[in-house]
Parts: structure tokens; C-alpha cells; sequence
């Protein structure tokens, strides 16, 4: 799960790390009030679960309340596109409307779970304010890691020696120190799964502070902290996608036509790849599980076929916990609510899967059969290719 930037320095200044002073607007009117009580220069930051808001402008910088008030009603409401939004953009509702700060060192300090080495790493770098991706392309000698003993947690030593490698000294480089280590714990105590300051700032007064703030988190571990599930902002998120968490499914929206849904996340990956070698683009990734309810998957047909970009979809089930009768008839059941609108190939395999395609024949419905993935590939193809002919 992802929150906005001012939700996550809530968070970090509850873990003691410094922020700047702050509030959030979502009308202009609170925006001037906002700027009035904080002083003479002020930005507005448009509150999007996206990077890249400044190039986008959707960073202002204001002087007085008056300008921030013209500002805001202009930002408020805009459709704001970066890299990271894709041309369909985000609606600005909210900004964040903080102080101007002098700016002497912008840094970068990141927190992630390194899979390969199954360990937190700590990172820093000097390159503040620069996506991370493109310093550890252009310069990955200036990216610092400390990785995280589980059996031992993060140490003081690895908090102070990515300070000295940032180059900071004296009392900036203590600040520094206890930054780095009460964003570690930060990171811990609400199961995030990534936590970046980009830029993390050092001030002309040698001040260390969080200017950007970014968290996710282990959607698994959602149940324990109750005031960050609250956090979740819909409006922000794949609406095909909220609809699938309803029922527990596991939905991903991609940038094809085909539409996939599979019980099990290996053949769901097997899936795609094999529609990929085929010529096609997967539209989804649509996983309702091995345990899978007959109305698990009638909810899991109505979300894929209501994605205007699909095409066409391919049904990839294995029988082993579930039984392909049960999914056929969950299948039938949402064709027969909503309609067949685009051509739909099954392929059932595994316990049960003569009865799940007698359940096909016997619809009515104009389904396409397929008995191995390559055969189910090769079919679902090209009818998601506008110039087929489909009887």
C-alpha cells in the first residue's frame, strides 16, 4: 500500500525525525490560511501517489498567502502527468503547503528489503534529488548500502559510516547519524516495505531534514496497524484494482489487450510470458488463487471483461485444490449476468476438467477450448487483433 507524502512525514515525525512545518489544503482558501500562518515564502506540493511532480508542475514555490491562493487554484483540480502517472495522468486534491527552506545539500537516503541477499539495505547517496534508478545507472559508485543483520538490527557504527560517506562532519554529521537510524526504525515499526527521503536535507544551518518523504508497505501486515490501513487513499489507485482486493483477488492492470486470468501466481507468470512469445500483450495479471469459490471467480470474470482495453482473455485453469467444474460454472454464471462481450478461450486441466468443459458446452456461450497453454496462446491472439473475423 502507498501513501501520500504528508501522511508518511505523520509517520516520521512520530519516530522523532524532522520535517518541515507543514499543513495540508483542499481549497485554495486553506491553502492561503496555511501560508499566512507560516511565513513569507511558501511551496505547494501536489499530493499524488507519483514521482516526478515538479517536472509535471506540480511543485510551486509562493510568495505571501495572496500567491499561494492563486497558485493553489490553479494546482487544485489540475490532471498532473509525470513519467511515472503514464499520459492518463492524476487529479490533484490535496497539497501539501509547507516552508521555504534554504537549501545548502540536497541527499538521498532509501530503505528496501534486498530479496537476493534477503536482508534490509540501508542506501544513501550524495545525488539528492535525483531518481535513484538513473544514479545507480550513471554512477553507481556514488550509492552507499549497509545491509541489515535480522539476528542483530541495524547498528550505530552503519548509521554513522554512511554519514561520514555522505560527507557530512560535526554536528550535522550526529543529526545525520540519528536520522538514518530513527528512519530504520521507522521502517521496522510499521512493516513498511520501502521508505525514501529524496532529498534529504541539510540546511544553511546545518539542519537535517526530510523535504520529500515516501513510504509503502507490507499490504500482509495492513491488520496491525490499523491507523495506516486508514491512510489508504482510493482515488489514487487502479479502480479494477480496488474492486479485485474486495474478493481477496489478485489483480494487476497492465498495458495490453489480452486478459488473463489464472488460479496460481507461477501459471499466472507462465501465462503472460507464453502470450508474450505469441505475439500478444498481457492486459492483467489476474490470480484468484488454488482455493478458489465459484463466486471468487464469477466476481474475477466481471473485473477482467470490464477492462475496456481487453480485447480478448484467456482462462488458464489448473485442477489440483480447485475443481475445473467449479470454475466453469462460475464462469458461465457472470457470462450469462454480464454477457460474453470478447471472445474468451479456456483451457481447464486437473481435477474434474471433463465435467468443467461440459459445463462450456453446454452454455450456449461461444467459448473457445483449448487443451495445451501453447495451443491456448496461439488462439487467444489474434482475436484480440481488431481486423479478425470472429464467428
Amino acid at each position: 500500500m502507498k501513501i501520500h507524502e504528508y501522511q508518511a512525514k505523520q509517520i516520521l515525525a512520530k519516530y522523532g525525525l524532522q520535517i518541515p512545518k507543514g499543513e495540508v489544503a483542499e481549497t485554495a482558501e486553506k491553502a492561503a490560511e496555511i501560508a499566512a500562518k507560516i511565513g513569507p515564502r511558501v511551496v505547494l506540493k501536489a499530493q499524488i501517489h507519483a514521482g516526478g511532480r515538479g517536472k509535471g508542475g506540480g511543485i510551486k514555490l509562493a510568495n505571501g498567502a495572496e500567491e499561494a491562493k492563486k497558485l493553489a487554484k490553479d494546482m487544485i483540480g489540475m490532471k498532473l502527468v509525470t513519467h511515472q502517472t503514464g499520459p492518463e495522468g492524476k487529479i490533484v486534491k490535496k497539497l501539501l503547503v509547507e516552508e521555504a527552506l534554504e537549501i545548502a545539500r540536497e541527499l538521498y537516503v532509501g530503505i528496501v528489503i534486498d530479496r537476493a541477499r534477503e536482508a534490509v539495505v540501508i542506501m544513501a547517496s550524495t545525488e539528492g534529488g535525483m531518481e535513484i534508478e538513473k544514479v545507480a545507472a550513471e554512477k553507481p559508485e556514488l550509492i552507499f548500502k549497509e545491509y541489515v543483520n535480522p539476528a542483530v538490527g541495524f547498528a550505530g557504527f552503519q548509521a554513522r559510516k554512511l554519514a561520514f560517506q555522505l560527507g557530512l562532519a560535526g554536528e550535522t554529521h550526529k543529526q545525520a547519524g540519528k536520522f538514518i537510524t530513527g528512519l530504520y526504525r521507522a521502517f521496522e515499526g510499521t512493516d513498511a516495505s520501502l521508505v525514501e527521503i529524496n532529498p534529504l536535507l541539510i540546511t544553511k544551518q546545518g539542519t537535517v531534514l526530510a523535504l520529500d518523504a515516501k513510504m509503502n508497505f507490507d499490504d500482509n501486515a495492513l491488520a496491525r496497524h490499523p491507523e495506516i490501513q486508514a491512510m489508504r487513499d482510493l482515488d489514487e489507485e487502479e479502480p479494477l484494482e480496488v474492486e479485485a482486493s474486495k474478493f481477496n483477488l489478485n489483480y494487476i492492470k497492465l498495458d495490453g489487450n489480452v486478459g488473463c486470468m489464472v488460479n496460481g501466481a507461477g501459471l499466472a507468470m507462465a501465462t503472460m510470458d507464453i502470450i508474450k512469445y505469441s505475439g500478444g500483450m498481457p492486459a492483467n495479471f489476474l490470480d484468484v488463487g488454488g482455493g478458489v469459490s465459484e463466486e471468487a471467480v464469477t466476481n474475477a470474470f466481471k473485473i477482467l471483461v470490464s477492462d475496456k482495453a481487453v480485447k480478448a482473455a484467456l482462462i488458464n485453469i489448473f485442477g489440483g485444490i480447485v475443481r475445473c467444474d467449479l470454475v466453469a460454472g462460475g464462469i458461465v454464471k457472470a457470462a450469462k449476468e454480464i454477457g460474453l462481450n470478447v471472445p474468451m478461450v479456456v483451457r481447464l486441466k486437473g481435477t474434474n476438467m471433463d465435467a468443467g468443459k461440459k459445463i462450456l458446452e453446454e452454455s450456449g456461450l461461444a467459448f473457445y477450448a483449448a487443451d495445451t497453454m501453447k495451443e491456448a496462446a496461439e488462439k487467444v491472439v489474434p482475436l484480440a487483433q481488431p481486423q479478425v473475423k470472429r464467428s
